[in-house]
Formats: structure tokens, sequence, C-alpha cells
């Protein structure tokens, strides 16, 4: 019998929490940058695939793009949620490690904050290349990996942030967090970007946009305000070199 990763036996654990956590508007910061990651998508009638798809907020969001979207996730529990919100046009349980698509099928492929939880980063980024269409395009969200490796000294909005141990290396992170009455317990890897583009480079995939995005202001939102001073997510778009 093969054994369920330990990623994907995480995320299997809290499906229910994250579910309850992602979809409560303006609860977490997917909502203050949402605007601005359209965006930075753009419109399009593409044939997209979101890997990774949890809930499908994102898949949701290709579909008010314009795009004709593939949702995947390899928990089957989460994409049962997706689909029962009618966020993608299909549905598919599957690791990012081991898409089950004919090559060159979508012209863009979007992970977003997933590479995070995936063990074999290069696998997956190889994947996506596979999938990806001449001419095609991914878009990568990740938690900043800066970010990852330190902290705020206080709860203010100008409170310094202390690097604790060392930015470079491979590190596994476990963590809960609370507000408005939700828990949600993540868990996942933090590396560096140049473990990133390494991947990425390693899958024929060159980096062409890169962006610390800003939040929207949100007034009287204190925990916004921090993320004025310092980038929570990094956004990259790459392309095939060949």
């Amino acid at each position: 019998m093969t054994e369920t990763p330990p990623d994907q036996a995480h995320w299997a654990r809290v499906a229910a929490q994250w579910t309850a956590w992602a979809r409560k508007p303006g609860h977490d910061a997917f909502w203050a940058y949402r605007d601005t990651l359209l965006a930075f998508i753009g419109r399009g009638d593409k044939l997209a695939l979101e890997v990774g798809c949890g809930e499908g907020r994102v898949s949701r969001a290709l579909k008010e793009l314009g795009h004709h979207v593939t949702a995947t996730d390899p928990v089957a529990e989460l994409v049962d949620a997706a689909a029962a919100a009618g966020s993608a046009d299909r549905y598919a349980v599957a690791p990012a490690e081991a898409l089950p698509f004919e090559d060159g099928s979508f012209d863009l492929v979007v992970a977003y904050n997933v590479l995070m939880d995936v063990a074999n980063v290069p696998a997956a980024c190889a994947e996506m290349a596979r999938v990806l269409a001449p001419g095609g395009e991914v878009m990568i969200s990740l938690v900043h990996p800066f970010r990852d490796r330190g902290r705020f000294s206080g709860a203010g909005p100008d409170a310094p942030f202390v690097l604790e141990g060392s930015y470079f290396g491979r590190e596994r992170f476990e963590g809960a967090e609370e507000r408005d009455g939700l828990t949600m317990d993540f868990a996942g890897w933090s590396q560096p970007l140049e473990s990133y583009a390494e991947a990425l480079e390693g899958a024929g995939l060159a980096i062409t946009r890169l962006r610390e995005p800003l939040p929207t202001a949100v007034p009287g939102d204190e925990t916004m305000a921090r993320w004025m001073r310092l980038p929570l997510f990094l956004w990259l778009k790459a392309r095939r070199l060949v």
C-alpha cells in the first residue's frame, strides 16, 4: 500500500478548516491582494490549469477573468469543495508532481501559494512546463521567501522585522493562525528564491516578470499596514525557453 505523502496528508486533515478559512470574505490576506492578482494574471479565454486549487477561490477568479479552467489538487476533499462551489469547468485529483494531462494541454498554468506545500518543487515545475502549450505562460505565487524566515517583534505596523536563523537552506514549517473565531493549521516548506529559480530553470522555464505586490489599504487594519513595508507575496511569470 502506497503511503500518503506528509504534505498531502496534512491538507487532507485540514481540508474543512481551510475551506471555512478561505471562504470567509475579507478574512485573510488574499482579499487585500485579489484585485492586483487578477490584473497580474490578465483577462482572456485561455485554457487554464490551476495546480493545487484548494477549495477553489483562485479557480473562480480565473473563470471571472474569462478563462476555461481545469482545477487540480491532490486532496479529494478539496477538489470536492471546489466542485461544489462551481469553481472550474473540469476537475482532477492529482499531485503537482504527476499531472494527468497530455503535453502542451494548457495556455496558462497557475500555481497560487502551492509550491511551499510541495516536497519536490523541481518535479512540480517540470510537470507544469510539460503541460504548457508553446507560447503559454506559468504564473506562480509564493509567500515571500524572506518573510518566511523571520517575524515582526510586535503587533504594531512599525514593529521591527527580525530575521531568525538564516535565509538560506530548506526548512519545514508548521504553525497555527487564529482570526475572527477561525483557526488554521499551516505546514509546508521554506526555501530561498534561488531554489525556486533553479527549479524553473531546470524545467526549461524562464522568468519573464516578477512582482512583490503591495496590499490594498484597509482602513484601521494594522495587520495589512505592515505589509506596506515588507513584501508578503512574490509573484512570478515564466515561459518555456524553447
